[in-house]
């Protein structure tokens, strides 16, 4: 790999660590905004599902844009709205003012969440495409930790802590826009632009003359033109209904373990548990940390182990320690560290399972010709879930009072939920799910369709 490709490739990377970093920054902010602004538990759940709605629309809005005016500009856009999100919700005097702010943020999210990955997927050459592709998803969650280690130091700086936590986000945005000057176009928007000739000086440079520019180009049109063709195709009729379900549950049932939830609300749950909250923060960053290792540690044997493995095994692990959190707080049989012990252990059966695999699933088990589309359909049902979940997580526990016990009867029955339903996800996989490991796309499109 050259300087121009991992340069690319780190630019592009940074829309993840904003995606991560600007999702879940919330979580240390969320018990002072509840405090200055006097939130109802509905208020306080859209504060937090503002920015997912954003995301769920900025996935939608992406797509035309982006082929219209490549990546590298709309990149550059998103950066603004990410470093306007930051400090709009910084400066917000209301309620009202921060949610909208919040809302552009979560536009930028899911902007980025569409075309980054794709933008590193199409500067890849094929023999460096996985490790590249996977800089992606190793970035949001490297995004996640930096906002936990963030909110605990900015935690005791004065009454408008909160503030600096938000203000936080600009930084990395700048980063992001600085980068974003420097990257190349790239090669597949250029043949569909008919900028043949800097499309082919782009394979080469990106590639290190390594590969048959000639040979590249024409495969990039044949792709082209299959995807014109997809466009076509009822994605709900046979053969491809199917396999689309199946793409969507997985979708919907790796948000109903309830990551968003706790990544969220972390903080918050620390706290209802009984915890201070200097604790609480320290605590949330032990989980970012917990994910960041065991995310390397599920790229590094993803391949070995096999996905619908690694992924049968993360959910019944969930099953347990969601099921002994939600029962530990109902009748106060665990408490203190245990309960910080089981969401440790929670973090570990995710990242290791649903959070890395899912990723990987929905770019590999859809047939090449509805792949784009696939993909996104699984992705948009993840973030729907992710958005209604969020909103009614501290409507729930508000529901059953405002005293702590109450508080904790809530948040049980809450996780007790997330656990019921990760084992109806388990049974759901173990039934339809295929093994995609060590099988190529046109392998697993013939065990998918026929």
């Amino acid at each position: 790999m050259n300087k121009i490709l991992i340069r690319c490739t780190i630019a592009s990377a940074l829309g993840g660590l904003l995606f991560g970093y600007d999702t879940v920054i919330i979580n240390g902010a969320m018990l002072d905004l509840v405090r200055h602004f006097s939130l109802t538990p509905a208020i306080q759940g859209w504060t937090v599902s503002s920015a997912l709605v954003g995301c769920i629309f900025g996935t939608i809005l992406i797509g035309k844009p982006g082929d219209t005016y490549g990546a590298q500009r709309l990149l550059q856009i998103l950066a603004v709205l990410f470093f306007a999100s930051s400090v709009g919700c910084g400066l917000a005097g209301s309620i009202n003012v921060f949610i909208l702010f919040r809302f552009i943020g979560g536009l930028a999210i899911g902007g980025a969440s569409v075309l980054c990955p794709v933008y590193i997927s199409e500067i890849s050459p094929p023999k460096h495409r996985g490790v590249l592709a996977s800089t992606f998803q190793l970035a949001i969650v490297v995004g996640i930790l930096l906002s936990l280690v963030t909110n605990y130091l900015l935690l005791n700086i004065g009454d408008q802590n909160w503030r600096w936590m938000l203000f936080s986000g600009a930084l990395p945005a700048i980063a992001f826009f600085l980068m974003l000057l420097v990257i190349r176009q790239s090669p597949r928007w250029l043949v569909k632009k008919g900028r043949i000739e800097e499309a082919k000086k782009n394979i080469e440079d990106l590639s290190s003359h390594e590969i048959d520019t000639d040979q590249t180009l024409l495969e990039i049109q044949e792709s082209i033109n299959a995807e014109i063709l997809a466009k076509r195709i009822n994605l709900f009729k046979r053969p491809y209904r199917k396999i689309i379900f199946i793409g969507i549950f997985v979708g919907i049932f790796s948000q109903l373990t309830g990551i968003g939830v706790v990544f969220y609300y972390s903080a918050q749950i620390f706290s209802i548990a009984g915890f201070s909250s200097d604790t609480s923060m320290l605590q949330s960053v032990i989980l970012g940390v917990t994910n960041l290792i065991f995310t390397l540690i599920a790229m590094a044997v993803i391949d070995k182990i096999g996905r619908k493995k690694l992924l049968l095994t993360g959910q019944l692990g969930m099953v347990i320690v969601l099921g002994l959190f939600g029962y530990g707080l109902l009748t106060g049989n665990i408490s203190g560290y245990w309960l910080v012990a089981l969401l440790v252990a929670y973090i570990a059966f995710f990242a290791s399972s649903m959070g890395v695999v899912i990723w990987v699933l929905l770019s590999e088990m859809f047939p090449n010709i509805i792949r784009a589309r696939g993909a996104s359909a699984g992705s948009s049902a993840n973030w729907v879930v992710n958005a209604s979940l969020n909103f009614f997580f501290p409507v729930v526990v508000g529901f059953f009072g405002t005293t702590q016990a109450a508080q904790q009867a809530g948040m049980s029955y809450a996780f007790l939920f997330f656990s019921a339903f990760t084992f109806i996800g388990f049974l759901y996989v173990n039934k339809y799910l295929i093994e995609t490991k060590g099988k190529t796309l046109e392998q697993i499109e013939k065990e998918v369709l026929y």
